[in-house]
């Protein structure tokens, strides 16, 4: 590996984990986590399909049908929205997807407006698979706050 790009890999982890003396990492990090499970607890909330662990920053969302795949694509395209649809040979055939990766610079806004776009095209398209009905408790799942009631 050229010294360069292992220097940058270095100093890369050692902001991470806020061994330059900043934060900025750790922020960064936190940000992260706090994009990625507000933006699929709203995918479940509107009736899709994700797959993955809950704290992983790439979100696949289930479209299932092979026909939809693009079609899902040049919609959200036209919507100025880029994603990355994966069907068949890389997924099984009925295991088509789309890939949604999120970053700690996307804003509560920039989600929002992803999710109102997806909320359509999941009407649109019908893509809304999921059985599971909404939890009574909410509050239960919300890990943005951490606080215990007595």
């Amino acid at each position: 590996m050229p010294p360069p790009i292992a220097e940058q890999i270095i100093r890369s982890l050692r902001c991470l984990m806020g061994l330059d003396g900043s934060t900025i990492g750790i922020e960064r990090v936190r940000q992260l986590g706090v994009n990625t499970r507000y933006f699929r607890q709203r995918l479940r909330e509107l009736g899709f399909i994700t797959y993955g662990n809950d704290d992983s920053p790439v979100v696949p969302l289930l479209l299932y049908m092979p026909g939809k795949v693009g079609a899902f694509a040049r919609r959200m395209l036209q919507k100025n929205i880029g994603v990355v649809v994966v069907g068949f040979p890389a997924t099984p055939i009925v295991e088509s997807r789309a890939r949604f990766c999120l970053s700690a610079a996307h804003t509560r806004e920039m989600l929002d407006t992803v999710l109102d776009v997806l909320d359509e095209m999941g009407n649109y398209l019908q893509l809304k698979y999921s059985r599971r009905t909404p939890s009574i408790r909410p509050e239960l799942y919300d890990e943005s706050n951490f606080e215990l009631e007595d």
